[in-house]
């Protein structure tokens, strides 16, 4: 790089950036960067739809795969691991249909954040509301195995007041009956529990109101714990504490930190909770203790060189999973608090973005701050696919994923949902 100059790659020669008459120049570093991210984008985006996609691992095919398997080669679960590996490079856009009962709901507000129940039978969404704050809505996907490719959208326009952070679905009557919002409402914070029936189209009238609903310091994260030996508890990640909150007696403990807790999740086996900070730090809570003044919290500790924003404990629990703002995303063996794999080619510099982790299908997805959407091996770490967003990329326009093999419930379709702006596409396999 030459200061004062810009290379353009097509002429194959340097131009010095001078000012206009007026001491403007529309030629900018950024500017050139996004005109070439963009050309880089439409490229990618003609090759899909040309169905140009091809494996990323060599004499990988699905006739290879089915040779090995009946010669007993490939174990059950290697042989689908591969399988979802083949189809994932596949997968083929298609925009969804978004039908509500309520007409002006459709279509009108940019996604800004959309979470799965466990059985992905529902996303819970939040959008964007041009005059502030957000608007809450529930997505039923029995739609999606159809041809039309429609789903139906709910909402409670009751609750649009403030702005989300984290979102998470918690199971206190029923599993996935709940809803933990995490949010400002100006100031002080706001943390909310929800039934997820007040989005039901089902008996208007009778509907519960807000189960649990309290101010606070800027809440960033939130995690609803599914171990009984801290039923109905879910925690709230603050500015430099952690807020653990009972919703059926009110009970809340309090775990002084040296930084604000971007990211949460509870172990299911113990009553143990993983938090990820701006610091870089990771660090474990056992639930269970009781408020000893001086005593510290934290049990298994390790770091990041940047902030943490997302972690996710794999199945068995001795292992988490966590990304940072240095786009480093890390797999941590918790026996011994070493990083055992790196996920290379995630791009992020300082938003707050989330890790899916399908253990079953054995891939990891994370969609970067550049806009494209990754899905790795979570075996070996291979880089299997790099999805293009359909819209231009900028600050409100990085995409929110959902992946899962059944999607609409048990007898659901594999494949991929995105949400970017205000469309909601489905990547299904081919």
């Amino acid at each position: 790089e030459l200061p004062g100059f810009y290379y353009d790659s097509e002429k194959n020669r340097y131009f010095r950036l001078l000012p206009g008459h007026n001491n403007y120049n529309p030629l900018t570093k950024e500017s050139i960067q996004y005109k070439a991210m963009e050309c880089k984008r439409l490229r990618l985006l003609e090759e899909e739809e040309k169905q140009k996609k091809k494996t990323t691992r060599a004499g990988l095919n699905s006739s290879m795969l089915l040779q090995k398997r009946q010669l007993g080669l490939l174990s059950s679960a290697s042989y689908c691991r591969l399988v979802h590996e083949l189809k994932v490079n596949c997968m083929q856009r298609r925009k969804i249909e978004i039908h509500s009962p309520d007409s002006s709901v459709a279509g009108t507000n940019n996604f800004k954040i959309i979470v799965a129940d466990v059985a992905c039978e529902r996303i819970f969404t939040v959008n964007d509301v041009e005059h502030g704050g957000c608007k809450y809505g529930i997505i039923n996907l029995s739609g999606l195995g159809k041809e039309s490719l429609a789903v139906e959208m709910y909402d409670n326009l009751y609750f649009t007041n403030r702005k989300v952070n984290s979102v998470c679905w918690a199971s206190l009557t029923h599993p996935d009956s709940h809803l933990c919002l995490m949010g400002i409402a100006e100031t002080p914070g706001c943390a909310s529990l929800l039934p997820a029936s007040l989005f039901s189209s089902a008996n208007p009238g009778d509907r519960p109101g807000m189960l649990c609903s309290f101010k606070i310091s800027t809440a960033w994260s939130c995690a609803w714990c599914l171990n009984p030996q801290a039923d109905n508890c879910f925690s709230t990640g603050l500015t430099r504490r952690v807020l653990v909150t009972n919703v059926v007696t009110g009970h809340r403990q309090t775990f002084g930190t040296s930084s604000d807790v971007l990211a949460q999740q509870f172990a299911t086996q113990t009553p143990v909770l993983y938090n990820g900070c701006r610091s870089g730090e990771i660090f474990s809570i056992d639930v269970r203790q009781r408020n000893r003044k001086g005593q510290s919290w934290k049990a298994i500790r390790f770091f990041h060189d940047s902030a943490v924003t997302s972690i996710r404990l794999l199945e068995a629990e001795h292992y988490v999973m966590a990304a940072d703002m240095a786009g480093k995303i890390k797999l941590w063996d918790l026996r011994t608090a070493k990083c055992v794999k790196q996920y290379k080619g995630h791009h992020n510099e300082y938003a707050v973005l989330p890790l899916h982790v399908n253990e079953e299908e054995g891939l990891l997805t994370a969609v970067g701050q550049d806009c494209y959407t990754r899905i790795w091996s979570l075996q070996d770490a291979h880089l299997l696919r790099t999805i293009p967003s359909p819209h231009p990329s900028s600050k409100d326009a990085i995409p929110s994923v959902v992946f899962s093999s059944r999607l609409g419930g048990s007898q659901g379709v594999p494949g991929l949902l995105m949400a970017v702006k205000q469309d909601l596409y489905h990547f299904s396999y081919n």
